[in-house]
């Protein structure tokens, strides 16, 4: 039996147990591990620590509990949590907006099984965990059109963060739109724009957030975002080199996976985009990371 399906077979104690008291030692033994070896693989493969994970998949599971009426302190009891305030705190950490907020747009579903050998084959580089839920006002985004063709890709959303690679334009649109727009804060878009089926012919944009069009010259293209309920999908912390796969895997995972056995659909009057900050910087972090922005409506 390999790594792989040993700490399987702790994950799914963890959601056999999610309600339940759950020790890194149980875990370990379960999985045949001592304790240390155990924390070192699991990290390695999941790309969360032991108990950081199962935080975040109690929390998953609360989700679930949300939805179907109970009560927020009846939940946090149920998974461990001391307080009220304390199982907030967790879940605001964990999924950007409070309890009360996110029941409005929970899943009705119980959370997918997490299958490591699918994740792994997706070269996701680590588990996708649940998408954070956020209504995002309308907003502008000023950059460059950049024209191409979908030659033997199936979605456009298949296409990994071109200019991630930084080959692209060897950073030179990016220098001129910070030096000339000046945005109010770090942080790069990448929206497909116009897609025609037939030709195969596309194009996407390579922009920042601006709060006006004021300082955008001839040569860039200038964009209204109309305010949508995004899921938003945080690809695994990986290694530069798999940066792109891990792009491409988790698009993956949401078209293929979250999508199908989700309560939601993609709100295709909006504009789902891909969006680098920081967290994309191999000079500031050791791993990096981008959140994937999808616009969704419940399913009718």
């Amino acid at each position: 039996m390999d790594y792989i399906e040993l700490i399987q077979k702790s994950i799914d104690y963890i959601d056999e147990n999610v309600q339940e008291k759950i020790s890194i030692n149980d875990l370990a033994s379960i999985a045949g591990f001592s304790t240390y070896h155990y924390y070192r693989v699991f990290s390695s493969i999941v790309g969360f620590t032991v108990m950081d994970y199962v935080t975040k998949r109690k929390l998953q599971f609360a989700l679930y509990e949300l939805q179907n009426g109970t009560k927020v302190v009846d939940v946090a009891m149920n998974y461990g949590f001391e307080t009220h305030a304390g199982f907030t705190k967790a879940f605001k950490r964990c999924f950007g907006c409070p309890p009360n907020f996110y029941r409005l747009h929970a899943p009705k579903s119980l959370p997918q099984k997490i299958v490591l050998a699918k994740l792994i084959s997706n070269k996701t580089g680590g588990i996708i965990m649940q998408p954070k839920i956020k209504e995002k006002p309308a907003f502008k985004v000023v950059g460059y059109e950049f024209q191409n063709n979908l030659k033997n890709i199936l979605h456009t959303r298949d296409i990994p963060a071109f200019w991630s690679q930084r080959g692209l334009d060897d950073g030179e649109c990016e220098t001129k739109l910070y030096a000339t727009l000046n945005p109010p804060k770090h942080g790069e878009y990448c929206i497909c724009l116009k897609t025609n089926m037939e030709t195969d012919d596309f194009s996407y944009l390579l922009g920042v957030g601006v709060d006006t069009f004021d300082l955008a010259t001839e040569d860039m293209y200038k964009l209204d975002i109309p305010s949508a309920t995004y899921a938003i999908f945080t690809t695994p912390a990986v290694p530069e080199k798999d940066f792109v796969d891990s792009i491409q895997g988790t698009w993956k995972y949401i078209l293929e996976e979250w999508f199908p056995t989700s309560s939601y659909e993609m709100d295709d009057t909006k504009f789902d985009f891909e969006y680098y900050d920081e967290h994309c910087h191999p000079w500031e972090y050791e791993k990096v990371s981008m959140e994937i922005y999808v616009p969704i409506k419940f399913k009718e």
